[in-house]
């Protein structure tokens, strides 16, 4: 699940950490809603637009956030992942099988 004032997504997915990057892949009904591929210095979204960490954080999150913010979250090896942010109106849960 990701609810931010610009996306929201509650669906299953896929995260695929690799060497030189981290996808990050959402699906509805079989097809893919949202692409993430997450880089050491930018974010990827769909393939095409890509964007600083920070750039990313003030369109998507929060301009105050960690700058790898969003790789350290999909990064963690955890089973289940909540980020809740009341003040800014954010809710990133992660929940692995």
């Amino acid at each position: 699940m990701i609810k931010t004032p610009k996306l929201k997504f509650y669906d299953k997915g896929f995260i695929s950490i690799y060497n030189n990057y981290t996808q990050v892949e959402v699906l509805s009904a079989g097809t893919t809603i949202l692409e993430l591929k997450i880089y050491k210095d930018k974010v990827c979204k769909d393939s095409y637009n890509c964007q600083s960490f920070k750039s990313f954080n003030k369109e998507f999150l929060n301009e105050n956030y960690k700058e790898t913010f969003i790789k350290e979250l999909f990064e963690k090896n955890e089973k289940n992942t909540i980020f809740r942010d009341k003040k800014n109106n954010i809710l990133i849960k992660i929940l692995r099988d």
